[in-house]
């Protein structure tokens, strides 16, 4: 009796190696399947593009961001390269990637704009070629987890001149001068993963986030976010000297083990 009741007392509670296999086989595809709807996200952006709706589209990168904000860490967490070794998560990512920090900028660069006339087609296939040798860099990340070079993060640029309303022709430059620097070793910081300062990093992080989206839903065609909200304008600028701070400061730092 007393054996039918322990047996029936494992199968009440799946402790049994085989079943924690299976849970965390299922937790890896979970996280594989959290990735892959970034290219979800992705679509709802070039949609929203197509309707000339740049805030929605913004939108939508940001919940791209969030997406590959998490990924990362949940992956490390449930082991997805020991119990999912057959699907690549990190080829996964940077198809995604491309996608949503490449792609979709440059098409909204393209579409709304952003570069004076005669030239959006240039800088739109400018930063979609540049961003092909950030993606296949073998050295894109440091020691430390600083990224190395430019990490072809275009979605960050189009939401700053968005939110900043910058002129035209300051966008071109400002496209011209990053591709370059996608071949230049400075350092640019990866907030999730970069030790020092992490703590401040990562509420720096958050409240960019914040402000980011608040100035995001405010703004309109006729009224820029600066306008609409000025002191979260002035704060957004002042977090973003933060991560700029941190990012000269780590390039003529010099060499660092992780």
């Amino acid at each position: 009796m007393s054996d039918a009741k322990s047996h029936a007392k494992g199968h009440a509670h799946p402790t049994h190696p085989l079943d924690r296999l299976k849970a965390r086989v299922l937790a890896a595809w979970a996280v594989h399947a959290f990735t892959a709807s970034g290219v979800v996200t992705g679509l709802l952006a070039i949609a929203a593009l197509i309707a000339g709706d740049f805030r929605l589209a913004l939108l939508w990168l940001g919940a791209a961001l969030l997406i590959d904000g998490f990924d990362g860490p949940m992956a490390r967490k449930v082991r997805v390269t020991e119990f999912a070794p057959r699907f690549d998560g990190a080829v996964l990512d940077l198809v995604i990637d491309y996608l949503n920090y490449t792609v979709i900028p440059a098409l909204l660069v393209y579409r709304f704009g952003l570069v004076p006339a005669g030239f959006a087609i240039p800088a739109a296939a400018y930063i979609m070629t540049t961003s092909l040798y950030c993606f296949g860099n073998r050295d894109m990340k440091t020691q430390d987890n600083y990224f190395q070079g430019f990490p072809a993060v275009w979605n960050i640029v189009v939401l700053y001149m968005y939110i900043v309303a910058s002129d035209p022709w300051a966008n071109l430059a400002i496209i011209a001068a990053l591709g370059i620097l996608t071949f230049v070793p400075l350092k640019f910081v990866h907030p999730f993963r970069v030790k020092a300062f992490r703590s401040l990093t990562l509420a720096m992080t958050g409240a960019w986030a914040g402000l980011t989206l608040a100035l995001v839903l405010t703004g309109s065609p006729g009224l820029r976010p600066a306008d609409a909200m000025p002191i979260a304008y002035a704060a957004f600028l002042a977090v973003s000297l933060y991560f700029l701070g941190l990012c000269l400061w780590r390039s003529f730092k010099g060499a660092e083990k992780a």
